[in-house]
């Protein structure tokens, strides 16, 4: 594998999970509740897990040419999501607010995520780059089932609150 292809997946990645940290920060700050800004502030804390080892593997990779092994042991797709939002917090979100807003914007962030990390997954021969994109790849469709969890349980408060249902 060429280094500077490596290199230029891994900055991609860093700057995947900034952004994605950031708008949950952003959105946790701006939460009307406080357990739905725990749940944002959660996904922070996770993003930010990932950054740092991110960053660890570009710093090996820069020094060494090479991706270290471990730092990412736990089966990040055996380990069940945590339960983030029950359905009483989910009904303290306003379908039509910032935080559901922010909900759909995070779908788009975990998506892109979850199939670039897949796809160097399958790309790459290095046994070790491998593990890490596999691991951050089955990482990221847990917040992405949460989130995609939250947003059907928005869209249907919505549609029986508005009286859409067909029966």
């Amino acid at each position: 594998m060429e280094k500077s292809n490596a290199l230029t997946i891994l900055k991609h990645a860093l700057l995947m999970e900034r952004k994605g940290k950031s708008l949950y920060e952003k959105t946790a700050a701006h939460a009307g509740d406080e357990d739905v800004a725990e749940f944002f502030r959660q996904l922070a804390a996770e993003e930010q897990e990932h950054m740092d080892i991110l960053e660890r593997q570009f710093k090996s990779y820069m020094s060494d040419g090479k991706f270290m092994a471990g730092g990412y042991e736990n089966d990040a797709g055996a380990e069940p999501a945590p339960e983030i939002l029950n359905r009483d917090i989910i009904k303290r979100i306003n379908a039509a607010g910032f935080e559901a807003a922010a909900i759909t914007a995070a779908i788009g962030f975990e998506e892109k995520a979850v199939q670039t990390y897949a796809d160097r997954a399958k790309e790459t021969d290095d046994p070790e780059e491998k593990k890490l994109y596999t691991w951050l790849s089955e990482w990221e469709k847990t917040h992405l089932k949460k989130l995609l969890a939250v947003e059907s349980s928005l869209i249907e408060s919505v549609w029986h609150d508005n009286g859409f249902w067909p029966f």
